[in-house]
């Protein structure tokens, strides 16, 4: 007989002379505090984060202190709601169907009512981003488009196939633009959230071929926040990674630290939205190669802008299908690729607002998505090698068995009613946005793209040198495309926001750190808009100079108080009453019936 092994030895006589309730208690608690371990390892969020969480829970629960939380909240909703009734003064409100249908007549007179509300005037450049192009002529062609084709839907191929060769030309156009192969594929979601979201289906579900049951993103600081929302509704773990605070550039040894072997992407963004920056693309395109990790580059702020660049004069870093590990890529034609007026999408140098693209590279594990516009991605990752983060290969021939397309795109149902297959998260879409969107890119050209992109960088990169001359600010590492961002270390930043503000001026507010940005569009290549911008900046900077730490009024207060509190929780209901109270209507005076 062969000798027990040394384990088997040492536990034996770990359990000499015990009685059975104790060997079976001892059992029963090693294996709950096995599986209690794993789940901790296992878990999405940290256990810092999970007490933090669990602590404040339990403090909310204080008679004394959920009593002013909630007065707090009564405050912050009832404010809300009087914005909203501020701001629908005057208008009626519709709570019933009308008895009898209005004319067609009315119908648009009442729109044109409703269009009227508001008080920035965006055609003329007082807003950050939102409205990307004012051009009467695009507009036109895009109505006209979506006209023609409002009644389509690429649900029903054999119904409209012109819509859907429309998307495919939209996709192929999408792709080449991003210097993909002809590999590459792709799909027209409706914004840069979807597109986004789809891309992190992709490697979620690729990670799940791969074994990986509980898969991780590693995401900047500063990425965009659809990849949060993406990773509550896939489930999928969030792990950030720190920026440098003198460029705001992702830390690359941060990303290396945090791969493991539940990761699933690397997250790059081409610019990132809070400070315009642009992470070093091509050194997380060596990262992900050297661990065998997707890469996914978020351009939709800036991607129909960054794709002309180089052609239109300015410096780009290399951020596309040219790097070797970039899987897929995020890139609105509803910002850049132009915008259309009212009643249609929007495009930043030339399409429709709510149309985008989700585009894969297969050889490279990955998608592209493009919000309202585009996404680019390619299909090699059908036969290449592709493995977990220590190199160790799928299958015994190293070589990824998966369709990326089906993985980012496509979901097949079978049910007892009917075989469905989809290439977005929705079922039917709008064709007339579709239509729209390649309408735009086809009136538009490459060679307007080239010169409206030279128009905004120039005015962006003026903006900038201006901003930096201003007493009291400072500007956030190096804008790349056409957001800049600035703070200030000598009065409260939402106190400057505040200020502009009363000058019409609409801006994006920026937390952790505080800061204000304007997305620079084309609207602001209007004669005199820069200059007025930054006649405005100098006049409200000089105020706060010269009031100092005097506290902060109405909403840009709110901001301030929503960076400071321990308790994210909060800072979530009161972003549902916010929500709340955009489908908040005033009671009518008369009745509406």
């Amino acid at each position: 007989m062969s000798e027990r092994p040394l384990p088997l030895k040492a536990i034996n006589r770990f359990f000499e002379g015990k009685e059975p309730w104790q060997i079976v208690t001892i059992t029963a608690s090693s294996v709950l505090a096995i599986v209690w371990t794993h789940s901790l390892y296992n878990a999405k969020e940290s256990v810092p984060a999970r007490l933090r969480k669990e602590f404040f829970r339990w403090l909310r629960q204080v008679p004394f202190v959920r009593r002013k939380i909630e007065e707090k909240m009564a405050e912050i909703k009832k404010d809300f709601k009087k914005d909203v009734a501020k701001r629908l003064s005057g208008m009626t409100v519709y709570r019933h169907l009308p008895k009898d249908g209005f004319t067609a007549e009315q119908v648009a007179e009442e729109i044109r009512k409703h269009l009227v509300l508001g008080s920035y005037d965006w055609k003329g450049g007082n807003v950050s981003g939102a409205v990307y192009h004012v051009n009467e002529d695009i507009s036109r062609v895009a109505c006209e488009a979506y006209a023609l084709t409002a009644y389509t839907n690429p649900l029903h191929a054999d119904v409209f196939p012109g819509i859907n060769k429309m998307e495919a030309e939209i996709v192929r156009m999408s792709v080449n633009l991003f210097n993909g192969d002809e590999e590459c594929c792709g799909t027209v979601t409706t914004g840069g959230t979807e597109s986004i979201m789809m891309a992190c289906k992709a490697f979620r579900d690729l990670a799940y071929s791969r074994g990986i049951t509980n898969p991780q993103m590693i995401l900047p600081a500063t990425a965009h926040t659809a990849f949060d929302k993406a990773a509550q509704y896939l489930g999928i773990g969030i792990v950030t990674v720190p920026v440098s605070t003198e460029t705001y550039t992702v830390d690359l040894n941060a990303v290396k630290r945090a791969i493991g072997r539940r990761t699933c992407m690397i997250v790059g963004s081409a610019p990132n939205f809070p400070y315009g920056t642009m992470d070093d693309i091509e050194a997380l395109s060596d990262i992900a190669v050297e661990y065998d990790v997707p890469l996914h580059v978020d351009a939709c702020l800036g991607g129909f802008i960054a794709a002309f660049m180089t052609a239109a004069g300015h410096d780009m870093p290399l951020f596309d299908f040219r790097l070797p590990g970039v899987s897929s890529i995020s890139a609105d034609t509803h910002k850049f690729g132009e915008r259309m007026d009212v009643g249609v999408p929007r495009c930043w140098n030339g399409s429709p607002e709510l149309v985008s693209a989700a585009l894969v590279d297969p050889q490279r594990g990955g998608q592209t998505t493009l919000s309202a516009s585009q996404v680019a991605g390619s299909k090699r990752h059908r036969t290449v090698e592709f493995g977990t983060p220590y190199k160790r290969p799928l299958s015994s021939s190293g070589r990824l068995s998966v369709d990326m397309m089906m993985m980012i795109n496509l979901s097949t149902f079978e049910t007892s009613r009917l075989s469905v297959c989809s290439d977005s998260t929705t079922g039917s879409r709008a064709g007339g946005l579709i239509a729209a969107c390649w309408a735009t890119m086809m009136f538009v050209g490459r060679a307007r793209y080239v010169q409206m992109t030279d128009e905004i960088i120039t005015t962006a990169r003026y903006i900038e040198a201006e901003v930096r001359k201003i007493e009291g600010l400072f500007i956030f590492g190096k804008p790349a495309t056409t957001v800049v961002a600035f703070g200030s270390q000598r009065f409260d930043i939402f106190k400057l926001a505040d200020e502009l503000h009363k000058k019409g001026w609409s801006l994006n507010t920026l937390q952790f750190p505080s800061g204000i940005h304007i997305a620079v569009t084309h609207a602001h290549t209007q004669s005199g808009v820069a200059d007025r911008f930054i006649a405005d900046l100098q006049s409200a900077a000089k105020i706060c100079l010269k009031e100092g730490s005097e506290p902060v009024q109405g909403k840009m207060a709110i901001y301030g108080v929503a960076q400071s509190i321990p308790d994210r929780s909060l800072v979530s209901d009161i972003t549902k009453h916010f929500i709340d109270s955009m489908y908040y209507l005033p009671k009518p005076e008369d009745s509406d019936e």
